[in-house]
This record gives C-alpha cells, structure tokens and sequence, in this order.
C-alpha cells in the first residue's frame, strides 16, 4: 500500500518514516511539507494512504483531505488534540496528536491494512435489506448480517463499514442512504461519521461513545439529540454511564 508524508516539520516527517519502518505493507511513496505539492504530486500518482498534519502554510489539513478521492485514507498527526472532531467530519481514519504514541500509531496503521483489505473485496454493491437483516455483496459473495448483530456504522466518503463483534464489512452505500432505511429507533446516528446500535451502547462521555475496543465519537451537531433520544428514555444521568 502506497503511502504520503505531509507535514511542514522535518521532524515530524522523520519520525514518523521511523515509525513506517516496521510495516512491509506500506511503500512510502514521498515526503511533502504542504498540501498544495502534495495535491500536485496525487494527480498523476495515487495513494492509498496519507499522513497529514492539519496545521500547515497555505493549505490546510482538514481542507486538503476534503479534497481527496473516495479510497485515499487519512490518518491526521498534530500537535493540537482540539481537531479531532473535525478530523471525522472529513472521514479520517485515525488522529494522533504528537508526540506520537508507537501504540496508537500501530493502532492507525493496523486499522488503514484492514480498511484496505476491506476496499478490495468490496464488489461496489448496495446493500439489499431484508426485514431483521441485511444482505451485503462482498468478495463475490453476499453476506447475511443480522441487525441485532450490527453493532455501529463507520462512513467512510461513498462507502460503509459494517461493524461485528467479529467482523467488518465494506459496501457501496452512504451513511445517510443506510440510515433512512434502519429502524430508526434501534439505530441512532451520533456524528456525520457514524451510527451507532442503541442496544450496544453501555459506556459514554460527552464527546464519545465506547463499544468494545471502539472509540465512537459524537458530533457537536448531533450530541443533543444523542441525550434527548438516548440518555433521557434509559433515564441515565447525563455523563458517563457504568459498565
């Protein structure tokens, strides 16, 4: 998988071609310390994977990422942990604020491997709903995934990802399409990013929801309704609920 550096520090682009070092799968492709050479240089040289600081002259990260196409991921590293909310409204798959953490970096880069396996098998088609279940096109086989099952929805540009205790599946779909077509009062959309399944929704703060090993954030635009819809029908105090 081919990937970019762009960061307007040089130590920053060192230390993470450091980090880049023990994954194989990842070709480092360039190094770049704005956004607009980094543009110019995509047009005739796609990647899978970019990452971008925010933060930068000229351009932005958070612009230049809005900028890119539908299978280029992004995993944002900066020095300014304030971001991160903004980072899922253009559909990042991972924020690390510098210093990096060698174990949240693995944690990127394992999820933009699986993302991309993910991207592969995707046959680009629609999901076929079925009462209590959906029916999903993936690697030349449809996959039958009970709702009760579905555990939250990640938007990933024009696709979805599925997520199962066990499994993730990827299909052609937009976020707002699947969720008009859920049963609205099981399946509760938390930010542009992501719907969750009430049903596994046992941990939470004011800025994010946590199932399983999974950090679900809840956007400013939607953290009302979250407590109106959620919070106040299970009659748990606002804050974070117990285990």
């Amino acid at each position: 998988m081919k990937c970019l550096i762009v960061d307007d520090e040089p130590l920053a682009r060192k230390g993470v071609h450091l980090h880049l070092k023990k994954y194989p799968e990842l070709e480092l492709a360039g190094c770049f310390n704005n956004a607009t050479a980094a543009a110019a240089y995509l047009q005739l040289n796609p990647v899978e994977l970019i990452f971008l600081d925010i933060r930068m002259p000229g351009v932005n990260g958070l612009d230049f990422a809005r900028s890119l196409g539908k299978q280029t991921m992004v995993i944002f590293i900066t020095a300014f942990a304030e971001y991160a909310l903004d980072s899922y409204e253009v559909d990042a798959i991972g924020y690390l604020v510098k210093p990096i953490h060698p174990e949240r970096f693995d944690k990127a880069v394992l999820k933009a491997l699986a993302y991309e396996q993910l991207f592969r098998e995707s046959d680009n088609t629609a999901i076929e709903f079925v009462p209590d279940h959906l029916l999903v096109r993936s690697d030349r086989q449809y996959i039958r995934i009970a709702l009760n099952e579905l555990q939250f929805i990640e938007g990933l540009k024009d696709y979805v990802i599925l997520h199962m205790k066990e499994q993730k599946v990827i299909t052609a779909m937009n976020l707002k399409q699947i969720h008009q077509k859920l049963p609205q009062e099981r399946f509760l959309r938390v930010s542009k990013s992501y719907i969750v399944n009430t049903s596994f929704v046992k941990t939470f703060d004011n800025n994010a929801i946590y199932i399983g090993e999974n950090e679900v954030p809840i956007g400013n635009a939607f953290r009302d309704t979250f407590f109106e819809t959620f919070v106040r029908q299970k009659m748990i105090p606002p804050g974070k609920a117990e285990e």
